[in-house]
């Protein structure tokens, strides 16, 4: 499989907020909706919202009038032009609560709607960043749409995971130890699974890329450490020694975490770990990712190109209201 460093242009959330680098697989993937198992049929959806008349939808002639009067929520740092943009999306985009309600009307009057306020912030935080409001409803409907496609299942390894078994998310992380972005991506995404202990259960999943020489004895140092009952040591290490992990370097990482070069020298000249690390990749395949890092929220893909902890945090707060709501958002 060759593979090589990309700048991918995300469509999750919105293309200004998630467009940067990554590690891309050119082979292509399988897409998920194909090849994935799907996971147990959703609930029936929610009817789509009932129109409100043509007037109520025009463009606004005043924002502060449709971004004013919202409890707990204030827009007034957003430049003149954001604002314009924000009203837009509030005024002509519905909320996925399921009210016959514009986001603006949903927010105003529905004061308990917790996913209103979550949708209006990230709409808020897409013009913000540029996008007009044409782009932020399109990305918003296809962030929410996302939620009800077939969900990919994966077979993880508890002592490659952290958190409970029993949390409501499971976070899945393809990674390949020599990808410069996994390694950016790694501490926010650890900072906010430790952040979140209660809710996300984090694991690793290994997907060594071709293009990287030394991608593949990385990730069989990795499972040999496994074994010897010290993943996620020798996980940080290989990331804090990313700038050298040719095979002749590892036994020193292993003989600083207490373990025996020797043997995992021995180990990194066979075949040791290799099957098992191509099945990992053929869940991946499956699943239909695309490069590295590629996260899951209890198999729902959130193609990430950088991360930040708001806009993770946002995603765990929509996955558990699904979850809670048996598929469904909440009713407002």
């Amino acid at each position: 499989m060759l593979l090589s460093c990309w700048k991918r242009v995300v469509p999750l959330l919105a293309a200004a907020v998630l467009t940067g680098p990554g590690c891309k697989s050119p082979e292509g993937a399988t897409p998920a909706a194909s090849k994935a198992p799907a996971a147990p049929a959703p609930a029936a959806p929610q009817a789509a919202p009932t129109p409100p008349p043509a007037a109520a939808t025009a463009a606004p002639t005043d924002p502060a009038a449709v971004l004013s009067g919202i409890p707990g929520m204030d827009f007034s740092s957003l430049s003149p032009v954001a604002r314009r943009e924000l009203a837009t999306v509030m005024s002509d985009e519905f909320c996925y609560c399921g009210c016959p309600h514009t986001l603006g009307a949903c927010v105003k009057q529905h004061t308990g709607c917790r996913h209103g306020k979550r949708m209006a912030r990230l709409a808020a935080r897409m013009v913000s960043d540029g996008s007009p409001a044409t782009e932020v409803i399109v990305s918003l409907s296809q962030y929410y749409a996302a939620f009800r496609q077939p969900r990919a299942q994966f077979k993880v390894d508890e002592r490659m995971c952290t958190g409970s078994a029993g949390a409501p998310v499971t976070v899945v992380e393809f990674s390949d130890f020599e990808c410069p972005y996994c390694a950016k991506a790694r501490p926010v995404l650890e900072a906010f699974a430790r952040k979140n202990a209660q809710q996300v259960r984090f694991c690793y999943l290994p997907f060594p890329l071709s293009n990287h020489a030394n991608a593949v004895p990385a990730a069989q140092a990795a499972l040999w450490a496994r074994d010897q009952g010290k993943f996620w040591q020798m996980h940080d290490a290989l990331f804090e020694h990313q700038e050298n992990l040719k095979p002749e370097a590892l036994p020193a990482l292993a003989r600083g975490l207490g373990l025996d070069g020797d043997k995992l020298a021995a180990v990194l000249k066979s075949d040791a770990y290799k099957q098992e690390l191509e099945g990992f990749r053929n869940q991946g395949r499956a699943a239909g990712i695309t490069g590295t890092p590629s996260v899951y929220f209890n198999g729902r893909p959130v193609d990430l190109a950088f991360i930040q902890e708001e806009l993770l945090t946002h995603s765990l707060e929509d996955e558990v209201e699904w979850r809670t709501n048996n598929n469904a958002w909440a009713s407002d």
